[in-house]
């Protein structure tokens, strides 16, 4: 009873810690049912955060900087410091910047990476980072499935040639996201003319519900030939507010109003959470 008297603030400080942590458990718990897409608000950059109901994680690029960092502190709980897999669609560093700060920070299983090379020392950075942390690295590309829950899964559309002599927006990952009847296509930086090359491969398979459009907005992205095939029933914009860019293009926004497709925005919204069960 003694010690009971002389800890007994101590003991109601870890009674509370404890509450804590399982309300922060359920509350996630909760919220990993299903399918979780966030398009990360990470200002002028691409970070795309996927979680299956089953736990599994995966990180699409990750931005330009530490804002990804806070960006996951608000979809993952603060006891969670593993990611299963960080994707890089192509090494221009506002996609990867972010991820270099996420493999200092959380335990990283594998990455992927489309293969191109690139002299930037962001991109080297971030594969010197996976050498020295003993990441499982893996070059993707056509026909590569990766399967995360029952039902769901990555399909690699692009690239379809080793992509290591490609400029790294011809090389670059195009991803299609399936969980059950629902589909999102993430682009990353993809031009005008890749995005003809994929419809001629996949024609009318390019349906989706999601569409991430491509190169923040940019005039060299979105074609009509790509939203005729695809028909979104939204598309995300990854963008920073008043970037130097001028992103999105109104070039852009008036192709996706002409298709009346609804458009979600990062610099407006901020994350965009999208679930599907």
């Amino acid at each position: 009873m003694l010690w009971i008297k002389n800890n007994f603030k101590y003991l109601i400080v870890i009674i509370l810690l404890g509450a804590t942590v399982l309300v922060w458990y359920a509350v996630f718990a909760e919220s990993r049912s299903g399918l979780t897409v966030a398009f990360l608000d990470v200002g002028q950059g691409d970070a795309i955060f996927i979680q299956a109901e089953n736990g599994n994680q995966i990180l699409l690029d990750g931005g330009p900087n530490k804002a990804a960092l806070n960006q996951l502190s608000k979809v993952m709980p603060f006891y969670d410091r593993s990611i299963d897999m960080v994707i890089a669609s192509h090494p221009d560093s506002d996609h990867i910047s972010g991820l270099i700060e996420v493999l200092k920070r959380y335990k990283v299983y594998s990455a992927m990476e489309p293969g191109t090379k690139s002299d930037n020392v962001v991109y080297q950075e971030f594969e010197n980072l996976v050498k020295e942390k003993n990441i499982q690295d893996i070059f993707a590309g056509r026909d590569m499935r990766v399967n995360l829950d029952n039902g769901l899964y990555l399909d690699i559309l692009l690239p379809v040639v080793d992509p290591e002599n490609l400029d790294p927006h011809a090389g670059m990952l195009v991803i299609r996201l399936v969980y059950g009847k629902n589909s999102f296509l993430l682009t990353g930086d993809m031009e005008k003319s890749l995005e003809g090359y994929l419809v001629f491969l996949e024609g009318h398979n390019l349906k989706t519900d999601v569409l991430k459009v491509g190169h923040h907005g940019s005039r060299t992205s979105t074609s009509e030939v790509l939203l005729g095939f695809s028909a979104p029933e939204y598309a995300v914009i990854s963008v920073g507010k008043d970037n130097q860019y001028g992103h999105p293009h109104k070039e852009t926004l008036d192709i996706l109003n002409k298709f009346q497709i609804p458009i979600l925005r990062t610099d407006e919204s901020g994350m965009i959470k999208i679930k599907s069960d």
